[in-house]
């Protein structure tokens, strides 16, 4: 699949989560705490990202 969430721990020991197209990072997440934050970081941007608004502030 060409789209992946991947969840890691960072240099300060938290949980993050990147969102890769085609092994490209697209995005990355605050850290984390718990590994279930990180997961339920991706629940949200999966229930919440499809219906969320451009804003341009070009």
């Amino acid at each position: 699949m060409a789209h992946t969430f991947e969840i890691y721990k960072d240099k300060a020991g938290e949980f993050r989560v990147r969102f890769k197209y085609n092994s490209e990072v697209m995005f990355s997440t605050e850290g984390y705490a718990s590994k279930d934050s990180a997961k339920s970081a991706i629940d949200s941007i999966k229930k919440n990202g499809p219906g969320a608004e451009v804003e341009d502030n070009s």
